[in-house]
């Protein structure tokens, strides 16, 4: 009998185990890597024939890789470190600054602070794009998910490097068209309040309200602070967003001075690798400058 001839892995076969590694899903590795989700599939099956073992479990909430697959991943990871080092030594030689930046932020930062930051960037660095996560979970510097991070936090992860742009501070505001100018403890049983949801149960605004006003139910929750924002300035209760939002904005009126017990601070966050690369120094060394709290 002659033997099988031992399957080759490529460097595709190891981006694409890394990609659902990361990601689960045949869908979010597809769009990592530029592919629809069944050309994910049929290059699992062609590698996983080839070498007649299995890289994943499949469950009913996504792919679990197998110890094979973690240390294929492994592998891949040393890849792409190698092949950011490659970009790094060539972005290094005197030319334009040019490639795509990953931040991650929440959709409150993004809109309120980053979005008008980058904005400035397009004239003195026009060749550079940028991806922007937004949610409230942080993804991964460590594994590349992203480059940059933009984050509420008074304890930010010791692996990363960054910056504190500054305190963001929070206050009780109103629809102007509501017609209520100031507010008092006693009063807060007979508003309307619109609040965050259980995506966000320990937001600072959530564990404020619970501690002072513990009788008060929200008649609106929503998934995110730019939506409690919204939803007060169209009059519908009155909500506890950041001064970075709301100052300057004609339909809202601020009811308190700024809450200290909701006061967190902002992070500028990179990976001790990443900040190196011109692309990633050049928008981290902008947004710390660009952006101002109020």
């Amino acid at each position: 009998m002659i033997a099988r001839t031992q399957y080759r892995i490529g460097p595709g076969d190891l981006e694409m185990t890394l990609a659902m590694t990361r990601t689960g899903t045949l869908a979010a590795a597809g769009e990592r890597l530029g592919v629809d989700a069944s050309t994910v599939f049929r290059a699992l099956q062609r590698i996983e024939r080839g070498l007649g073992r299995p890289l994943f479990e499949r469950t009913r909430t996504g792919y679990v890789p197998t110890e094979l697959a973690q240390e294929l991943a492994v592998q891949a990871e040393s890849i792409e470190s190698a092949l950011e080092a490659a970009r790094a030594t060539v972005e290094s030689a005197p030319s334009h600054i040019s490639g795509t930046v990953r931040i991650t932020t929440t959709d409150t930062v993004l809109h309120g602070l980053v979005a008008p930051a980058l904005a400035s960037l397009r004239e003195e660095h026009p060749h550079l794009a940028f991806e922007l996560h937004t949610g409230n979970e942080l993804a991964s510097l460590t594994r590349r998910d992203a480059d940059i991070a933009v984050r509420a936090t008074k304890r930010p992860p010791a692996h990363l490097v960054g910056k504190q742009i500054g305190p963001i501070r929070v206050a009780l505001y109103a629809a102007r068209r509501a017609r209520l100018r100031s507010f008092e403890p006693a009063q807060a049983g007979s508003l309307d309040w619109v609040a965050p949801d259980e995506a966000l149960p320990e937001h600072p605004s959530v564990v404020w309200r619970k501690r002072h006003f513990p009788k008060v139910a929200p008649r609106y929750q929503v998934g995110s602070i730019l939506s409690v924002l919204e939803l007060v300035a169209l009059g519908l209760g009155v909500g506890v967003v950041p001064l970075f939002l709301a100052e300057g904005r004609k339909d809202l009126v601020r009811l308190t001075d700024p809450l200290p017990e909701c006061e967190t601070e902002l992070w500028l966050l990179t990976h001790p690798d990443a900040r190196h690369l011109r692309r990633v120094g050049a928008v981290y060394a902008h947004l710390s400058k660009a952006i101002q709290l109020p």
